[in-house]
């Protein structure tokens, strides 16, 4: 490359980076980038492919926004944004409205008329940003709709859902690689919060995105806590965290079957918590409904199947609950990444038992899937329920196994100082006699009796259970003739449990699920009962202490402000929450909760000093700055 050609590059990234900071500033009100945010702003204005991983709440949407209005600037016309999900097209595009981009969605809840609206102001070139989901996409009339006027770029949202191993699989999304043969250069983005190397690798395959450059930030969360409990009674135990963290707080709590979730929903608002159920069950209109709750209203509890939440853009979720095993890794970041987008302290909780990994392992082997893809199925729970009984750092082996290996040690030296391994380190104990144990009863029933049984009847052969519920069938079986019958009796039926479901995770015991659930040895069985290979497991502590660390005041919104600087916040949210009914939009559309912390802090008296906060955009300054610094001047909302 000659030095002309450097310096000419150079000066083009130099105006571009410039441009992209005056948008940034002037649309969105804020001063600088974070992380890679700037040189993929810049790359894809200047017509680059790209490749963008950030987690979510760390600003993928300004990442082809931004773009968008740069391109448009310089005369290149509408940006299309491709995304699977109703309830995002609406909020992104209330949001962008409210700081003054011309933006506009084609999605199956228009009418014709609006439809019809909404294509004329693309041709004409009335908008910046057009929000489409990919089966209108992919129709011819969409595809010609695309053709009669310039396209800016196309940014591809949710990416992930490309991947036919992941845990969000749109069939739509194969097909979209025909963007780059169809519209050539125009550049394409992909975006994502959740893919691991080998999904990044899948989707640039897919999409044909071979040349395009890859901007991967940190999956890390620092300010989400992960805890993860034993299941004993999980009702109980999900209102008890509610109610020492997170009373009336906005949450999401996922279920496995939707029977689940109308049962929870209903007694959480027995015991006085303002919560919805959320599945694919309800007719549409009261999903929408309950949507439209959550989204608008303070501390509304979703209880939902995962059929809820991706793309949901509310930035005060403060905690994330799991009654039910995720399937997968991938899927467990993607829903806990829905708390505390806002960046303020949030918790993901988790309720597993040894019945989750039945129920789990028996819906893949039932599924109609491909062999290969229970193989994957199978790798991927396998990976979800190593996490869930690790003895170390749970935010190690998350970012770990989305391959940040210099970023965490998953062999335990890291601690984080916010999950629970690291907050109250688990004990541990030498398991192998124990397990020795196990496997042993599970041998002889299967070589003295011929038969194979579940877990909770090789625990009461271990135990010499002779209660009511376990007497019929020992005796019918005469498995207290049996010499490892007794030999577990120290051990509860509660420490028998964790035990086998620490061994069904780390491969010690397999579950085969066409024999009714029942348990059998693997491979790896023979060095344990050899006593060639030692094991150690977390030791089961029944009721134990909720982890430290976090008070109820790191949870409050109003955290770091003083006593006159929380009255004017919590004014200002009143104001937020009256305008924001009287627009028909979510509060945080019209302000977040940490700008409205920056303006109680500043006290600003003046327009000008109100625009300078972060998070006030030129739009919003002229829409709201008469009203905020007449609010300041009060001190509180008009009544």
């Amino acid at each position: 490359m000659s030095d002309a050609v450097a310096v000419e590059e150079r000066s083009v990234a130099t105006s571009t980076g410039a441009l992209a900071h005056e948008v940034l500033h002037r649309v969105f009100g804020y001063a600088s980038f974070r992380g890679h945010q700037g040189d993929a702003i810049v790359h894809v204005c200047d017509g680059g492919d790209a490749l963008i991983l950030m987690p979510t709440g760390a600003g993928k949407s300004l990442c082809y926004q931004i773009p968008a209005l740069v391109r448009r600037q310089r005369g290149l016309g509408c940006g299309i944004v491709v995304s699977p999900l109703i309830a995002l097209m609406q909020d992104q595009v209330s949001a962008l409205r409210e700081s003054g981009v011309r933006a506009a969605f084609l999605n199956s809840t228009l009418s014709a008329q609006r439809a019809s609206e909404v294509e004329r102001d693309f041709r004409s070139g009335a908008l910046d940003l057009l929000y489409v989901a990919p089966e209108r996409l992919l129709t011819e009339r969409c595809l010609q709709l695309l053709s009669s006027a310039p396209v800016s770029l196309f940014a591809i949202d949710e990416a992930h859902c490309v991947s036919q191993w992941g845990h969000d699989f749109r069939p739509e999304y194969m097909q979209l690689a025909l963007l780059g043969k169809r519209f050539p250069g125009v550049p394409r983005i992909a975006l994502t919060a959740t893919a691991d190397p080998a999904t990044r690798i899948e989707i640039v395959e897919r999409l044909g995105l071979e040349d395009a450059r890859s901007f991967v930030s940190s999956f890390d969360r620092p300010n989400i806590r992960y805890e993860i409990v034993e299941k004993l009674d999980a009702r109980r135990q999900l209102i008890d965290f509610i109610r020492a963290d997170h009373a009336d707080q906005a949450g999401i709590v996922y279920c496995l079957s939707r029977r689940k979730v109308d049962e929870t929903a209903a007694y959480l608002v027995e015991q006085g918590v303002k919560a919805l159920p959320y599945h694919a069950g309800m007719d549409s209109e009261a999903r929408q409904r309950n949507q439209a709750r959550f989204l608008r209203d303070d501390g509304i509890v979703m209880v939902a199947t995962i059929a809820f939440g991706m793309g949901i853009d509310k930035p005060d979720v403060r905690f994330v609950a799991h009654l039910d095993l995720p399937k997968s890794i991938e899927g467990y970041y993607q829903e806990t990444g829905r708390a505390g987008r806002d960046g303020a302290a949030s918790d993901a909780w988790m309720a597993y038992g040894l019945q989750d990994v039945v129920q789990l392992r028996r819906m893949i082997d039932e599924s109609d899937a491909s062999d290969q893809y229970k193989r994957v199925s199978g790798a991927k729970l396998d990976s979800m329920l190593g996490l869930c009984e690790a003895a170390t750092c749970r935010r190690a082996m998350l970012l770990t196994y989305f391959g940040e290996d210099d970023a965490a040690d998953a062999r335990g030296e890291a601690n984080c100082g916010n999950c629970d391994n690291c907050l109250v380190p688990p004990e541990t104990f030498d398991a192998t006699v124990a397990v020795q144990q196990l496997l042993s009863c599970i041998y002889r029933l299967k070589k003295e009796r011929g038969q194979s049984f579940g877990a909770l009847h090789v625990i009461a052969v271990l135990r010499g259970d002779r209660s009511a519920k376990s007497a019929d069938k020992i005796a019918q079986g005469r498995h207290d003739a049996l010499s490892t019958f007794g030999i577990g009796a120290e051990r509860s039926e509660l420490e028998w449990r964790a035990i086998v479901r620490q061994c069904i995770a780390f491969g010690y015991v397999d579950v085969d699920h066409e024999s009714y659930g029942t348990l059998h040895l693997t491979a790896r069985s023979r060095a344990v009962l050899k006593g060639e290979e030692a094991v150690r497991l977390r030791r089961f502590v029944k009721d134990a202490a909720r982890k430290k660390g976090r008070t109820r005041k790191d949870l409050d919104p109003a955290d770091g402000l003083d006593g006159s600087a929380a009255a004017l916040f919590d004014a200002l949210r009143s104001w937020r929450l009256a305008t924001s009914r009287e627009h028909g939009v979510p509060a945080y559309v019209i302000f977040h909760d940490g700008t409205l912390k920056e303006i109680a802090r500043a006290r600003p008296t003046t327009i000008a000093a109100l625009g300078a906060l972060s998070g006030v955009g030129e739009k919003k300054l002229e829409a709201y700055g008469r009203q905020i610094v007449e609010l300041v001047e009060r001190g509180e909302a008009p009544g």
